[in-house]
């Protein structure tokens, strides 16, 4: 048993922080909104800490799922900054942040005699619910073999692709690749409702072929539905993206499909669907062929 700190209890941290108790750790939590803090350690018999200070104290392990850079900061930096009040240990920061931010506190951790891990996620609120995600790793050696057994209690896959920031790039890849595919899903959905098919139908029949895919199996029905108020917000898709194509200026990489669909994110959140799923783009496809 270890004694971990969790910090930031939004819709991915809330269950992953419950499963940690449920492998055996004693856990405390924080939670800017300490209400929140204090409903899930009535749930699970956890502590909560009134800083992320507070709440690191003795840790061995504190895990981190924020919004954004600025979160981030906010949470590892200061007088009441997890920083702060860790005596070693590892940092493992499931955030999904710019590799830039990523090495800039891995940089102050390294200072503070603290190992630093960038540990983003991928599976969506169902997948830390039902212990279900992907996590992809960046930083040493090990701290990543020290962390990889306690991710493991909301994981069902962990992989280390190298020193620190290599974590955050890959979760690049994998909202790159999203993009593409939910925009070809929402494409050829619409396609068919157009031409007089059965939506329901047509997935039937190519799901089990090379059009097959995790979003195709998981979002169809609510897409032919119009039902988007549930996964992974566009809010949350078009802040990722942004970070993608910024590291594409820097890196000389071209993404001409993701600015595209980035830029029909926006149009979803003019449409008011910022905290819609990620699959309202076939929302956008509807309400302009109206």
């Amino acid at each position: 048993m270890a004694k971990i700190a969790f910090l930031g209890l939004g819709v991915m941290g809330y269950p992953m922080a419950g499963h940690l108790v449920t492998a055996g750790h004693e856990v405390t939590v924080y939670n800017r909104t300490t209400a929140k803090a204090e409903k899930w350690a009535a749930e699970h018999g956890g502590a909560v800490g009134r800083t992320p200070r507070e709440a690191v104290a003795d840790a061995d392990f504190v895990m981190c799922c924020v919004g954004n850079d600025d979160d981030l900061r906010s949470v590892c930096l200061g007088e009441d900054g997890a920083f702060a009040g860790m005596s070693g240990g590892i940092f493992v920061d499931h955030t999904t942040v710019s590799a830039q931010v990523t090495r800039e506190l891995h940089d102050q951790a390294a200072a503070d005699g603290i190992a630093f891990v960038d540990a983003p996620v991928s599976g969506g609120q169902a997948g830390a619910e039902n212990g279900q995600l992907v996590v992809m790793c960046g930083g040493s050696e090990d701290a990543y073999a020290a962390a990889e057994p306690m991710i493991a209690a909301y994981a069902k896959l962990c992989k280390r692709l190298g020193e620190t920031g290599a974590g955050q790039l890959c979760k690049s890849v994998n909202q790159i690749c999203i993009a593409g595919l939910v925009q070809g899903l929402s494409e050829g959905l619409h396609f068919a409702e157009k031409a007089g098919l059965d939506g329901r139908a047509v997935v039937e029949v190519i799901a089990g072929g090379a059009a097959g895919s995790w979003q195709m199996q998981n979002r169809f029905e609510t897409m032919l539905d119009g039902h988007f108020d549930h996964g992974f917000a566009t809010d949350w898709m078009r802040k990722d993206l942004a970070i993608c194509l910024k590291t594409a200026e820097e890196t000389g990489a071209s993404l001409p499909v993701t600015a595209l669909v980035d830029q029909f994110y926006k149009d979803v959140q003019n449409m008011g669907g910022g905290r819609w799923d990620t699959s309202s783009l076939f929302a956008r496809l509807r309400k302009i062929s109206e």
